[in-house]
């Protein structure tokens, strides 16, 4: 677990914002991205004849388009519909192939060292493809992109983590999938899908599974429900890192502008559990509504300054239109970080991890070695 952190103060780093160029470039780590939410719209295009599937349109930025309107409605509800249409070009191997080293290559470009994806084998076996093998489609599509981005003289490693979806009734046979490839690179579990009404109390034979097995656990909880969806993953759902987790904050008042605790809030900052939470996508889902509409109403401040381990992450790509340094770039814009609190971020993010302990602290150094050559480099224009 990563230690609880908060703003720093006094950041020569954060008198000028940093560029959209200087964030691309900064070392990245997510941990929450959602491989049928970050489809390339021309994909879904070159595939969908293979599938039958009638678009909206057969212009790329027009399709990347049409989804963020569908998903800017702030009802989680409705934002999960357009995963109908990725899903759909997802159901045979080759298509999963392409996806996942397409999603390799662009991270990679977004300047993320280390990305975890998530995805729902359950959506995509059909059509005389199995769950293994799917899974082992994604699995060498993700190799494939790394070798890609090796090739050009980068470095980007991007591991998987197997969803069950929440909505159905088969989380015991997709916890045993996930056991069954953790040596080819799936590094954990999750249930994802619709929050309410279907709590991870409903799925604790699978989360017991995975944890007598030492898998580690992340589940979707905080993002359309409230305290207690968060409770249940922590507690029957075994999770180190609930999956959005955004409204924590509800658990927080401030007091003379002191953020002050409440238990589970307390619980969650003094173990340094990390939260995957999503800008953007919260936006578009309507997950801060209880706080506002507008970035600036986000309580991802909130949850940061009380020492909550906060990280910084997409969710879906596609649906939201939106990358990594955008969101970080939304961070600064809304609460005025500097450089210093962005690379607390990705240490938190570095720290959280399902990785081994010595090849997080190698992505910890890495981090650090790139932020501090942007603070040199600032420093050098400003002399």
């Amino acid at each position: 677990m990563s230690a609880p952190t908060s703003p720093t103060t006094g950041d020569s780093a954060a008198v000028q914002a940093p560029s959209e160029s200087v964030l691309r470039a900064l070392p990245k780590v997510s941990l929450h991205d959602h491989l049928d939410g970050a489809v390339r719209p021309q994909t879904i295009i070159d595939l969908s004849p293979v599938v039958g599937l009638d678009l909206p349109t057969a212009d790329a930025d027009e399709l990347g388009a049409w989804f963020l309107g569908q998903s800017t409605t702030g009802s989680l509800v409705d934002y999960l519909r357009s995963f109908d249409i990725t899903t759909a070009v997802m159901r045979d191997a080759a298509g999963l192939e392409r996806v996942a080293r397409e999603y390799v290559l662009d991270v990679a470009a977004d300047g993320v060292v280390h990305g975890v994806v998530r995805w729902a084998p359950e959506q995509s076996a059909a059509d005389g493809l199995s769950l293994d093998g799917a899974v082992e489609a994604v699995l060498a599509g993700l190799e494939a992109g790394a070798a890609q981005v090796r090739a050009a003289g980068g470095s980007t490693t991007v591991t998987l983590l197997v969803c069950a979806m929440r909505q159905n009734d088969r989380s015991e046979e997709i916890a045993e999938l996930a056991l069954r490839h953790r040596e080819a690179g799936v590094v954990g579990f999750d249930i994802a899908g619709p929050e309410k009404a279907f709590p991870p109390s409903a799925h604790r034979a699978a989360f017991e599974r995975v944890a007598a097995a030492h898998l580690p656990i992340t589940v979707h909880a905080g993002e359309a429900d409230d305290l207690p969806s968060i409770a249940s993953a922590l507690l029957e759902g075994r999770a180190l890192r609930p999956g959005h987790g955004t409204r924590l904050a509800l658990d927080i008042t401030e007091v003379d502008g002191r953020p002050v605790l409440g238990p589970l809030a307390t619980w969650v900052r003094d173990r340094g559990i990390a939260l995957e939470l999503s800008l953007t996508s919260n936006l578009h889902t309507g997950a801060f509504a209880h706080w506002g509409e507008r970035m600036t109403e986000h309580p991802f401040d909130l949850l940061y300054r009380s020492g909550t381990t906060v990280t910084v992450n997409t969710d879906n790509r596609l649906m939201s239109a939106t990358t990594l340094t955008a969101d970080l770039a939304a961070l600064v814009d809304a609460f005025g970080y500097g450089l210093a609190d962005l690379e607390k971020l990705q240490l938190n993010a570095a720290h959280a991890t399902f990785l081994p302990a010595p090849a997080r602290a190698d992505l910890a150094e890495r981090i650090r070695a790139g932020f501090a050559a942007a603070r040199d480099s600032a420093s050098s224009s400003q002399s």
